[in-house]
């Protein structure tokens, strides 16, 4: 164990001393290692961030929870020009799935609308997401109030103009100013703030709920009607616990094909989509991310191999003569490989530990800048190290062996 330890050391000593003495060189020669192992933990990094961001996103809803409309979220099987005939759900339907699905927990109706401007007092907030929905969005979405409450079935159903606002809409209007119970201007009418949301921060699916005001979806009704370009309807659903999310799915699409009179063998003229389906698409777009990551590094750590490979190479032939000598002193065979194995091995990390430190800087800038954390895990650090020694340990086979074959005396006449 000693052996090995003094082995390390003296590795430690040479690999520094190459840092050192050849600057330019060993600096050329470990670039490739530096960019190839920075655009692997980059990319890993910044996929493992989206991947945590997303899902800390989706958290807060059932990965069961299920969309009705006229459009598909993701790919579908029915081409576009039969997709733009469908006809929209409606809040009769929202009303009739109520009560003829038994095995619905929560079901809500929302509308798609275009962003509006709030106004209190001297005070605007511009291009605002606004969310007609019913009371029941609260349960589905897990909503956290940080001041008030969400309104309630008796507000929801006759239409009131109360409404939940998000953190960014509450500090621009209102400030440091409670706003409960204030009432600010939109659609030419003054809406009474029950509610304030918790900060959410950015939302990697649309508007965050910062910058949105949720409202009575039969306010919206109440005032456009159910027909008009700039309004999309869906209805949420969130299943019972322990219920099969296909066999909901079945009987939901049961029941509005007869509520909608579709005749047997004719297509169904709406689309149902499951979170934990779109869950499955994102998982597969991140994995193929990662392999491209993969790939594009692949090639900057070939280069790098190389590149190790050569300042061993050169250091051998820089060292032959001190081979020699510890040959001659009775230095086995084994002895030699494993100082020279572990010399490339300390060169590679050093260039992968450049290129993580890179990554980690990098990350810290666009965290602040972008307002998206961006997290340089354990893991990917491990991997990037893991990585990096691999690479040193395949770069320094071949001139590790040729200086452990090197004859004691041919290699002290060679230094003369």
């Amino acid at each position: 164990m000693l052996l090995y330890l003094r082995l390390l050391k003296e590795s430690l000593s040479f690999a520094l001393s190459a840092l050192t003495n050849n600057k330019l060189r060993t600096f050329l020669s470990l670039l490739g290692v530096t960019i190839g192992i920075f655009s692997i933990i980059a990319v890993l990094a910044a996929v493992d961030s989206l991947d945590r961001k997303i899902k800390a996103d989706l958290s807060k809803v059932d990965k069961n929870t299920m969309y009705l409309k006229r459009f598909s979220f993701g790919p579908s099987d029915i081409p576009r020009w039969k997709r733009e005939q469908f006809p929209d759900v409606s809040y009769d339907e929202y009303q009739y799935l109520k009560d003829a699905v038994q095995s619905i927990d929560h079901l809500a109706f929302q509308i798609f609308t275009k962003s509006e401007n709030l106004k209190y007092e001297d005070n605007i907030a511009s291009n605002v997401n606004v969310v007609p929905v019913s009371y029941e969005f609260e349960d589905i979405q897990s909503l956290e109030i940080a001041q008030g409450r969400f309104y309630n079935e008796s507000e929801s159903n006759s239409g009131n103009a109360v409404a939940v606002i998000g953190y960014e809409i509450a500090q621009t209007l209102f400030g440091e100013t409670d706003p409960i119970n204030k009432k600010f201007r939109m659609y030419g009418q003054r809406f009474t703030v029950i509610g304030v949301l918790k900060k959410q921060g950015e939302s990697t699916f649309g508007p965050s709920n910062d910058t949105s005001v949720i409202i009575p979806v039969n306010f919206i009704r109440q005032m456009y009607g159910d027909h008009n370009d700039f309004m999309t309807p869906i209805i949420v659903i969130k299943p019972k616990s322990g219920e099969d999310p296909e066999a909901v799915k079945g009987e939901i699409t049961q029941k509005l094909r007869s509520y909608r009179g579709i005749k047997a063998g004719d297509i169904d003229n709406f689309i149902i989509d499951i979170l934990a389906g779109f869950t499955d698409l994102i998982d597969n777009i991140i994995g193929q991310m990662k392999v491209i990551g993969w790939i594009i590094s692949g090639f900057s750590l070939l280069v790098g191999g190389f590149g190790i490979a050569n300042i061993m190479f050169v250091s051998v032939k820089e060292r032959t003569n001190l081979i020699g000598i510890q040959k001659a002193l009775g230095a086995k065979n084994r002895f030699i490989l494993f100082q020279f194995l572990f010399e490339a091995i300390i060169l590679s990390v050093i260039g992968g530990l450049v290129g993580m430190l890179m990554v980690w800087g990098i990350a810290a800038v666009l965290t602040k800048v972008l307002e998206f954390e961006f997290i340089l895990s354990f893991s990917n650090i491990i991997i990037g190290a893991g990585l990096a020694s691999f690479i040193g340990l395949i770069s320094g086979i071949l001139p590790a062996i040729s200086a452990s074959k090197l004859d004691p005396v041919e290699a002290i006449r060679s230094g003369m």
